[in-house]
């Protein structure tokens, strides 16, 4: 399967379960405060840059557009789901969301203090990840500030791990090597945080958030 047909089939899959999402997702970071406080961390990253525009990339429906619009940032929202995107400006018709994909942004260089990836690589091969994380690295201005969010292999030795997903089939990253790569695209770490499952959880492994800079 090429990147386009990934594309096509993940849009197509999110556009059918489109507004289910939205209602089951409609408060992502109500039982998580730890992601709270590294989104507030984030925010205040930013905002050191002055008023720079902010992408979430894979927004969905637009929940967590709208929370980085409240901890005052310009946010925008881009997604591959037009059904996605049609309910995040209905929710959210102050803010700006956009159909597009992550591996071709219509986003000029430079022109962003940051990027928040909250799972949305997650269905993305392996072999099409650096398109991705070149665009952002692209977009990013000197300084600018990446959270991406994943799901973590069994293992460090284990770089890539493919899962059945509800939606469509997801792969789990090591952090160690999905942090290698951020440094190949001039992205350098500077916080990781582990969440570790809950024994009620339905997926027994580890969701990580990256937070990193353009060097």
């Amino acid at each position: 399967m090429t990147e386009l047909d990934t594309l096509h089939a993940t849009r197509e899959a999110y556009d059918a379960i489109a507004p289910t999402y939205a209602q089951m997702f409609h408060d992502p970071l109500g039982d998580r405060p730890l992601e709270r406080a590294l989104l507030r961390a984030f925010a205040e990253l930013v905002r050191t840059n002055g008023d720079v525009g902010v992408a979430d990339l894979g927004c969905g429906p637009g929940h967590l557009t709208a929370h980085l619009h409240g901890l005052g940032l310009n946010a925008f929202g881009v997604d591959a789901s037009p059904v996605m995107v049609e309910l995040a400006r209905e929710a959210n018709p102050g803010l700006r969301f956009e159909v597009g994909s992550m591996a071709a942004l219509d986003i000029e260089d430079g022109a962003l203090g940051g990027v928040l990836s909250r799972w949305s690589v997650i269905h993305t091969p392996p072999r099409d990840l650096h398109a991705i994380l070149a665009e952002i690295a692209r977009v990013l201005a000197p300084g600018g500030h990446l959270v991406i969010e994943f799901p973590a292999t069994d293992g460090p030795h284990i770089e890539t791990q493919a899962y059945d997903h509800t939606v469509v089939t997801a792969y789990r990253w090591s952090p160690d090597r999905l942090a290698e790569l951020l440094r190949d695209h001039g992205l350098v770490e500077s916080a990781r945080l582990v969440i570790e499952p809950k024994p009620t959880d339905r997926r027994q492994f580890q969701e990580v958030q990256l937070l990193a800079y353009k060097a």
